[in-house]
Order: structure tokens, then C-alpha cells, then sequence
């Protein structure tokens, strides 16, 4: 059910049941940290594997002495540089962080969302939030509360509606091994963005098996339908024709008779709305029962990393 009564969204997570909530960047799968039996449902209602961690998410910077032992000189710029907003610090935890949040790792997910919706939500609950992307493991973020409700139905009590997502891509991640940086997911805020507050930073953005931070697997945010992605459409165009084609393009429409359906991501030629479209894009494309989706490979700069970053992972096999 699609609402937007906060109290209602509030009583059902104090009786330890899920709902989505939304953010500047996706909807999320929300439930109270502290409760063991809310966030196994998480687990169980996304499919998602034990062993990849939770982000955490708080209303007020003061809160991350409740949940961390340590927290790095970078990690407080970054916080009051960037907060609320789509950044994510991994951080060491306190023993008062669930073990079941952190896929049983000595450090914490942690993020203050910018959306006015949440942050009203978060204010009032007398517990952070657990919210990894309401959507099953693996498949297309929801950027809408309809995507949210076409995945799981009434399997939800409710999906907290908070409009569209502004940023549209998931939070930028960023831990430490001991002070220095690490950057474990491109994202919402470009890794250039974060080097000029704090200098540079390593990346280390694939992890299969132990990952440190949600969102490393290399196969992740995948449209149902084939999706691979090129940075010559038109060779690719002529390779699959005769197929039912479908193109996730940046700013221009390519002149073909073969293709049934275009998404351009942004007519200006803008890389932040680029990623504001990029998933309810593949939204629409997933639903034409299409053979192929062909993306688009974008510039690598900017957000166009973190926007390649999500296409390559949507079309690994």
C-alpha cells in the first residue's frame, strides 16, 4: 500500500514489520536495527545473502557516537561536508551495532538521507533505521514508490511514498583502513567530489565474497531482460538485428528501424540527471519484454563512473 501517513509508517516499524521509505537516491527496505526478528525480514523479503552488510540510517550527526568505537578525522569531514546526502561512511562499531547488520564484520554502515519525508520519519522513532534498496536482491533499484510496490505487492504493509528519487543512484561509499580512505561504491556523489574535501582516495569497489560494504558484487541492479553495454550502439545495433532492441542512450536518439524503444537519459547532456533517470529507464525498458537492451557507455568522468559502475553490473552475466 502506497501512503504517505508518517504515523502509520511509524507504529508499523515500532511492531518490528518492514516498510519502504524513501530517500534522495533509492527507496529503502526499512526496519529498527535493534530488532533481530525486523531485520531477518529484510533478509527474507529482498532474498539477500547473510553476508552482505546493512547501511544504517541516522537524522543527526551526534548519533554516530552511539554506534561506532572510532571514528577517523576524514570520516568528520567527509560527515559535515556531505551530510544529509548520499554518502555512506563505514566506520568501526560499538558492541551495541547488531552483528546481524553488519554480516558479522567489526564496522557499521552508516548515512544521514536527505529526504524530507525520512528525515521527519527518522526524528521521531526512538531507533535508526536498517535500509538496504526495497527491491529484490539483485535486481533494478526502485527510484519510485510504484517500483517498490510492483516488486513485492502486499508483502509490504506500506511503501512510505516521498515522490520521485532525486539523485536516483545509490549512496557513495567510503571506509577506512585504519585513517586512510577507501572507496567501496561509486555512487551519488562523484569520488572528485569527495577527493577535493579530503584528497585521494583508493578504490577497491569489487568484492564477491566477503564484501565490505553493500552494493561490491559484481552482478547487481540487473534488468530481467538481456542488457549489454557498448560504445558503438549503431555496430551493435546491425549485430542483434532481426531481435526486439531497446537503447539506454545518454543525450542523442540514434535514427534505426530496427529499434523498438529509446530512453534518453538527459537531452542536456547532464550527468547528474542522467543518474536522476538512469534506473526508472531501465524500469520502462524491463517491462517491453524486449530481446536485448543496449546501453550506452558513458564518459568516464564524474558521475559517469558511478553510472557505468551500475551498467556493468547490471549487464555481467
Amino acid at each position: 500500500m502506497i501512503s504517505d501517513n508518517l504515523q502509520k509508517a511509524i507504529e508499523i516499524l515500532n511492531e518490528n514489520e518492514l516498510i519502504a521509505i524513501p530517500t534522495e537516491t533509492v527507496y529503502g527496505l526499512a526496519a529498527n536495527i535493534y530488532s533481530e526478528t525486523a531485520v531477518s525480514k529484510i533478509f527474507e523479503t529482498k532474498n539477500r545473502p547473510l553476508f552482505n552488510p546493512l547501511i544504517v540510517h541516522i537524522h543527526n550527526i551526534n548519533q554516530l557516537e552511539e554506534l561506532t568505537s572510532y571514528i577517523p578525522d576524514k570520516a568528520r569531514l567527509l560527515a559535515s561536508t556531505f551530510w544529509p546526502g548520499g554518502l555512506t561512511l563505514v566506520l568501526k562499531k560499538n558492541s551495541k551495532v547488531p552483528d546481524l547488520i553488519t554480516a558479522g564484520k567489526d564496522s557499521v554502515a552508516i548515512r544521514i538521507p536527505n529526504h524530507p519525508v525520512t528525515l521527519a520519519l527518522l526524528k521521531q522513532l526512538s531507533f535508526p533505521l536498517a535500509a538496504p534498496s526495497a527491491n529484490p536482491f539483485g535486481c533494478i533499484s526502485p527510484t519510485k514508490a510504484i517500483h517498490v510496490e510492483e516488486y513485492f505487492g502486499d508483502k509490504l504493509q506500506m511503501v512510505l511514498d516521498g515522490g520521485d528519487c532525486k539523485n536516483g543512484i545509490e549512496s557513495t561509499i567510503i571506509g577506512f583502513e585504519g585513517d586512510d580512505p577507501i572507496l567501496y561504491r561509486l555512487g551519488a556523489i562523484a569520488v572528485e567530489d569527495i577527493e577535493s574535501v579530503i584528497g585521494l582516495v583508493k578504490i577497491k569497489n569489487k568484492e564477491e565474497h566477503t564484501p565490505d560494504a553493500p552494493g561490491m558484487l559484481s552482478k547487481h541492479y540487473a534488468p530481467a531482460t538481456t542488457t549489454i553495454l557498448e560504445k558503438n550502439i549503431e555496430q551493435s545495433i546491425k549485430s542483434f538485428q532481426g531481435k526486439k532492441i531497446g537503447l539506454l542512450l545518454f543525450s542523442q536518439k540514434i535514427n534505426s528501424q530496427h529499434v523498438i524503444h529509446q530512453e534518453i537519459l538527459s537531452i542536456n547532456n547532464n550527468l547528474e540527471e542522467a543518474a536522476t533517470n538512469l534506473y526508472s529507464a531501465l524500469h520502462n525498458l524491463d517491462k517491453l519484454h524486449l530481446d536485448i537492451i543496449i546501453a550506452e557507455r558513458f564518459p568516464d568522468i564524474g558521475l559517469g563512473k558511478s553510472i557505468n559502475d551500475r551498467l556493468e553490473r547490471a549487464t555481467k552475466k
